[in-house]
Order: structure tokens, then sequence, then C-alpha cells
């Protein structure tokens, strides 16, 4: 859980005090929980330590300050507490700092080496929490300069301070102790810049990656929704080629067998109404099969059951003889070597020719099936000769729909349409080797 961030949102006064239209805010970052707490805390700490110090020193005569030690000890707790909202106004709570760190060091005084840290921690919110980047950067130079200006003061006392000693003893004391607070600022202030600003990026970072990966999520979020639907789609095509062509051939032998029974109730042979039974019933039994197999494989991802492929296209030809459609079966060209999914395709659509004709073509009608193979080509043709009569089973409309959406995903063409002299032709033509055209999508 976080609180709101640190910006325009999170610290208007910041915004307000320092923020102009010609300075854009960097992104927001976000404040962590209990921060407060956590700030007031550390600063509760360093408070006593500086007090701890201060005493420590002056008993022990090593004071830099020369007040009293209760002015010292009260100007170490002082120094602490802007600490406790250095991440909600890290500009604000940076100038006051180094403005009370002066003062303090004139009126009360205070431990020079913790008072060294606590600046190293509003210095370094500075960098690390603001947002108005231009400005933090604005700040911690006039913190710098006016850091400068007081050590340049606390020289110039010092030499003061000194005079009456002899000259030598005065020039060595003052080159000393400036020397030591030079070098002590300078890797304090140098250090807190670059961990800041190093913080600073690496909390940016974060939050492009989290961004990133929300968008990833939303993105996953919709190719799943997109996959479900190509799955639905998937499956209600192979629903439909598996029940269609065997529910129409039920269809086609059951009005068979009732006009053979209305002919001739009585008859003593009733062996061609008895066959178109047997169909009806080896018919049924196949679509339960295929249907049983269809779901294992979608129960498995695939890897029970095996899809039926072109070398299964002349047992579909030998059913549809059987069931009493006049059907012939030709491969021109030689051995057909394609893929597991083209091969399917090709078969769905042979499947779905010989249905649409077993119920638009009539009874007397004559079905064709060619398969020519070429080496950059495989062209399947279901082809009759009928009259195109109404069908016993209404259709979904989605037959040749599906087909072409098959052969289109392998790269291939389909055409499907009334013949000139009568009957309809559907026709599909796929690349193969090294013409395929690369589609990436199972049928």
């Amino acid at each position: 859980m976080t609180t709101p961030p640190v910006g325009d949102a999170g610290a208007p006064s910041d915004a307000d005090a320092l923020d102009g239209p010609e300075c854009p805010a960097a992104p927001a970052r976000p404040l962590p929980a209990n921060h407060l707490r956590t700030d007031a805390i550390a600063a509760a700490g360093l408070a006593l330590l500086g007090a701890l110090m201060s005493w420590l020193s002056l008993t022990g005569g090593a004071s830099f300050f020369k007040q009293e030690m209760h002015l010292q000890v009260l100007g170490s707790v002082l120094l602490a507490v802007p600490l406790i909202w250095r991440r909600r106004w890290p500009l604000s709570v940076g100038l006051i700092h180094a403005l009370v760190y002066g003062v303090l060091s004139y009126l009360t005084g205070f431990e020079p080496n913790t008072s060294q840290v606590l600046l190293f921690m509003s210095f370094f919110s500075i960098g690390a929490w603001s947002a108005q980047r231009e400005w933090a950067t604005r700040v911690r130079v006039i913190i710098c300069v006016g850091m400068g200006v007081w050590l340049a003061a606390v020289g110039v006392w010092l030499y003061f301070e000194a005079v009456g000693s002899t000259e030598a003893f005065a020039v060595r004391s003052l080159l000393a102790v400036l020397a030591y607070r030079l070098f002590i600022n300078v890797a304090f202030f140098t250090g807190a810049w670059y961990f800041g600003n190093r913080e600073w990026a690496r909390a940016v970072a974060l939050a492009e990656l989290e961004h990133a990966y929300a968008d990833i999520r939303e993105l996953r979020a919709e190719l799943v929704d997109a996959a479900v639907g190509q799955e639905r789609l998937r499956i209600a095509r192979e629903l439909h080629d598996v029940v269609a062509h065997h529910v129409t051939t039920m269809s086609v032998q059951a009005a068979a067998a009732r006009r053979l029974l209305e002919r001739s109730p009585q008859a003593h042979e009733p062996h061609q109404a008895v066959d178109s039974l047997k169909q009806i019933e080896s018919a049924a039994r196949q679509a339960v099969a295929e249907l049983r197999t269809l779901v294992l494989t979608l129960r498995s991802d695939g890897q029970e059951g095996t899809p039926p492929t072109v070398d299964d296209i002349p047992d579909l030809v030998e059913q549809s003889r059987l069931a009493g459609t006049r059907t012939t079966f030709e491969q021109i060209g030689g051995e057909v070597q394609v893929s597991p999914v083209i091969g399917l395709v090709l078969y769905r659509v042979a499947q779905e020719g010989l249905t649409n004709a077993a119920k638009h073509a009539g009874p007397r009608a004559s079905v064709a099936v060619r398969l020519r193979v070429r080496p950059d080509l495989v062209e399947l043709e279901v082809s009759d000769d009928g009259y195109g009569g109404p069908s016993p089973v209404p259709g979904t409309g989605t037959g040749l729909v599906g087909m072409r959406e098959r052969v289109v995903a392998v790269g291939g063409t389909l055409e499907a349409g009334a013949k000139p002299r009568g009957g309809f032709r559907v026709r599909a033509r796929i690349p193969v080797g090294e013409s395929q055209t690369p589609m990436g999508a199972a049928a």
C-alpha cells in the first residue's frame, strides 16, 4: 500500500513555492506506506545520537562549538526534526534544513559529525524524492553555495579566534580545520547528490517496468480472449464438419427407407429399406466415433486421437457411395505429401463438399472428387451434376464460410459456385513446398 505520490498532487506547497510553468514535473513517485512513522523514528534516533555525541564532545573537551551543553543538545535535536518530512516535501525540507544548520551553528551549536549525516539525508532526499527535477538541481546548487559561504565564515571566525597565538600556529590551525571541513563537505554533498539521483533513476526504471508489466498483462488477457474465440470457432468448425456430414447421410437414408416402405409396406423382400437403415446405423456410429475423437483431442491438447488427413478422402468417397450417392474419386499427379494441417483442411473440404452434394444435388446426381497434385500446389475439387433441390436437412450457412476460412488460413484459395451446365463445384487450391504462404494459423 502506498500514499499519494510525490509531485503536483502529493506536495502542493513545494509546487506552489518552487515550481513554475517553465519547469515541467517528472512522473510522480509514490510514497511508501508509513513513511512518516519511519522517518520520525529515524529522526528521533539521530537526535538522540546527536545529543549523546554533543555530551561526549563537551565532556572530552573536543567540542567544535563553544556554547553550553544544553544548547548544543537542543541544537542537535532541532536539526533532526525536519527529516520527518524529507520525503513528503524534499525541496522545502532541504532548504529549511540548510538554513537551520547555519542559524543553529551560531545560536546553539551542535555535534558536527552527526549533523553532517542529517544534512546528507535531506540533501539525498531532494535528488531521490523530488518530482521537480530542474528545481531539485537548483535547490542543491543553492545549498552547496550556502554551505561554501558558511565554511568561509567559519574560516574567518577561526582566524580571529587564533589571533593572539603565534602566527604559525594560527595559520596551521586554520588550514587544518578548513581542509578537514572542506573535504568532509565535498565528500558528503557529492555522495548525496550522486546517490540521490541514482535512487530516483532506479525508482523511475522500476515504475516503467511495472507499467510495462501491466501492459503485458493486459495484452496477455487480450490474447487469451482472442485464443478462446479462435478455439470456439475451431470447435464449431469441427462439430459442423463431423456432425453435418453424418447427419446428412442419415437423413438421406432415412428418407429413402421411408419412401420404400410407403411404396411397398407389405413387400416380402424389404432388403433395400434394411440396407438404408444399416447405412443410418453406420453413419451414426461413425459420427459418435468422430465426436469421441474430437472430445479426446480437446481434453488432451491434441495428444489423443489422430485427426483425419488427405489419405482418408477415399474412405469419405466410399461412405458417400454406400449412402446411395454415385460418387467417384480420382487422384492425379502421384502421392500427396503435405503437412497434417493441410491434410486436415483438404479432408474437411472434401467432407463438406460431399455433404452439400448429398443435401442439394438430388438422388440421381453424380459426384466427382478429384485430387490434383503438383510440385507447388494441391488442388481438390468436388463437383456434382445435380439440379440443386431443397435439402431434407436445413443448413446453418456456415459450411462454405468454414471451408474458406480453413483454406485461407493455410495460404490457399477456395472457389465455390454453380457450374455453367448445371451442378455445383467446390475447388480448393493450396500451395505446398517453397511456394506455401507462411500464415502461421492452424485450421
